[in-house]
Parts: structure tokens; C-alpha cells; sequence
């Protein structure tokens, strides 16, 4: 196992141009890691398998070396050793001004392209965040917007989207929410570059108005869905990313539709929270999950380091298991010891 800071240097002489990283070595793939698997500012992480067998990682905005980037990009072949692609979005589209948050990319095979989504700031005073897609033949980028928003309001009420296709019935599904309303769905267009003619927004997972310290629920976000054996599983954090009150976790809730109705999991206190704090990982939350060679899932997020909370939100990994119908992860909060590494066939 290599240590974390040779992880972080991987990361930053690779920020300049995509590289191709080492690829492990043989047996590598059942060695041991400790969290985090980078070390920097790393925010909202959604990560793909590519058609180039590559995993790709994006993030919300940042600047490194003076250098702000809106949409980060990372690339690796086993989960664990990343090299920096710098911007997938390094021009601004003209509907939008800063703060691109919370990207999510999916490749649609029939048309051979990736899609990014993702949250925008409009440049309109009376308007709030909005959701873009932009498209590219690369899963590195560049991607160029279409020109328009998907969506704008108030505040960040329109923020993190993702995007799902229903391997039964083909449909292409947009889910994105957060500002203390409820996430929400809708279908998109074959194209994929707007609603479905005619189709209707679901309102899914709704806030939870009290001041129970075991409420992550007061405000919901950052959506993830995924699909396991029988059921659809929809993945949320809430309610406090950032800052000196910071009081964020992972909720997750099933259904036999991807879009709903959706069952709320309940663990010990009756709350939806599968993953939360520990006295080393604050606030953590945003996840996307993928899969190994083997099939194994794996949650990745972010969350910040009690000793150096300046670093930001880091990009975390831990496995994640399926037990009576539900995800679990391990002790309910960030691996702090050493666990196997994903499995990547050579």
C-alpha cells in the first residue's frame, strides 16, 4: 500500500493533463488502504465506470494553485490511486456565473457520449442556482452546455442532480433537490438534454421540521440512485454540509420504482441514516456508489478531518453491504483502520 502522501502527489503532478496512471500491480486489489484516497478538497463526489475501463471521479468546484476549477475530474484503475484531469467544464456557460456544484455524468451508449449535470449559479440577480447538462465524447471533457438551463428557482432548491437509466424499462430519469424542499424526479427526454414532453415532477423524500439531534433530515440533498436485486434504492444526505456547524449523514430509502414511492430504512433510533459522524470523520455525506470487478459495491463520498477541517471536504471510500433488503456499512460511520482495497481483475 502506497501512503497518502505519495496518494497526494500522484494527484497533484497530474493536475495539468489527464494522465494515464499505473495500473496496480497483481494482488494489489486484496492489499489494505485507510481513508481518505485524496487527501484535498474533493467535495460531492460522483464516480463511473468509463467505456475505457478507467473510473472517473467529479466534484463540486475549487481552486488548487491559485487555478479555480468548476467541475474537478479525477481518473484511476483500481478506486484508489487518482490522477487529476484538472476542469471538465474549464468554460462557463453564459447562462451561468460561478459555483458549479454537485456533478453527475452517465455515458449513454446509443449515442456514444457522456452527459454531465450539474448545479449552476444564474447571472440573473432574481434567480437562483439552476441545473445545466453538458455533453462530451470523452469522460474527461471537455463538455459544452447546451446553450440553456434545465431548470432554475429560488435559492438552492434546484441543486444536485443525477441522473439514472432503468435498465427494465429504459427510461432516463433526472433526480435533484436540496433548499429545505423535498428531492424530487422527473423523466427526461431521449435526448437527454431536457424533460420528457409532458412528464411530471414527483415530489420523493420531504424534509423533517424538528430539532431532534438525531434529525439529519431538516434539509435533503445530493441524491444517488442505484438498483440492487430487487428493489431501487435511493441514497440522500442531510442537513448541514459545511462549516463550524456541520451536522451531515447518509439516508437511504427503497422502492420497487425508480421513481417511487419510496420506504424510508430505520435504524436503531428509527431514522434513515446509514452513515454518520465519528470522532475523527465529521459530516459525512454526498455519496455515489460503484461497483468493483468482483461486484462488490463501494459508497464514495466526502467528509472532513476533525484535525485539519482547512483541508476541506475529503474524498472518502468504504464498502458497502446489502443485509435484509437494505445497504449497510460497517460501525454506521468512516472506516478509521486499515480495510481490503476493491477488487480489480489485472
Amino acid at each position: 500500500m502506497r501512503s497518502y502522501f505519495n496518494i497526494l502527489f500522484f494527484f497533484l503532478s497530474g493536475f495539468a493533463a489527464c494522465q494515464e496512471p499505473a495500473s496496480p500491480k497483481p494482488g494489489e486489489g486484496h492489499q489494505l488502504f485507510t481513508n481518505p484516497v485524496v487527501a484535498r478538497n474533493f467535495p460531492d463526489p460522483t464516480v463511473i465506470k468509463a467505456h475505457d475501463g478507467f473510473y472517473y471521479a467529479y466534484a463540486t468546484n475549487t481552486t488548487v494553485n491559485g487555478e479555480t476549477l468548476n467541475i474537478q475530474v479525477l481518473k484511476s484503475k483500481d478506486l484508489l490511486h487518482w490522477q487529476a484531469c484538472g476542469d471538465a467544464l474549464p468554460e462557463k456557460p453564459h447562462w451561468a456565473s460561478s459555483d458549479f456544484w454537485a456533478p453527475h455524468v452517465i455515458y449513454r451508449e446509443s449515442k456514444g457520449k457522456y452527459y454531465l449535470y450539474y448545479s449552476g449559479e444564474s447571472v440573473a440577480d432574481d434567480t437562483g442556482k439552476c441545473l445545466g447538462v453538458a455533453v462530451s465524447d470523452t469522460p474527461e471533457g471537455p463538455f459544452t452546455d447546451k446553450g440553456e438551463p434545465l431548470l432554475c428557482g429560488k435559492g438552492f432548491v434546484n441543486i444536485d442532480p443525477m441522473v439514472f437509466q432503468d435498465p427494465g424499462s429504459g427510461k432516463i430519469f433526472l433526480y435533484w433537490g436540496s433548499g429545505f424542499e423535498s428531492i424530487k424526479v422527473r423523466e427526461l427526454s431521449d435526448d437527454m438534454l431536457d424533460f420528457k414532453a409532458n412528464s411530471a415532477t414527483t415530489a420523493l423524500v420531504h424534509p423533517v421540521k424538528n430539532n431532534d439531534q438525531h434529525n439529519y433530515e431538516k434539509l435533503v440533498e445530493g441524491v444517488w440512485v442505484t438498483k440492487h436485486k430487487n428493489f431501487y434504492y435511493l441514497f440522500y444526505s442531510g442537513d448541514n454540509c459545511c462549516g463550524e456547524n456541520a451536522h451531515y449523514a447518509v439516508m437511504v430509502a427503497r422502492s420497487k420504482h425508480p421513481a417511487g414511492p419510496f420506504e424510508k430504512y430505520k435504524n436503531a433510533q428509527g431514522t434513515p441514516v446509514i452513515l454518520h459522524q465519528n470522532h475523527k470523520w465529521l459530516a459525512p455525506g454526498h455519496n455515489s456508489v460503484i461497483a468493483d470487478d468482483s461486484g462488490r459495491h463501494w459508497i464514495m463520498y466526502h467528509a472532513i478531518n476533525r484535525q485539519s477541517p482547512e483541508k476541506g471536504r475529503l474524498f472518502l471510500m468504504d464498502r458497502l453491504i446489502y443485509s435484509n433488503g437494505w445497504p449497510e456499512i460497517k460501525g454506521g460511520s468512516p472506516s478509521i483502520d486499515q480495510i481490503k482495497t476493491p477488487l480489480i481483475k489485472q
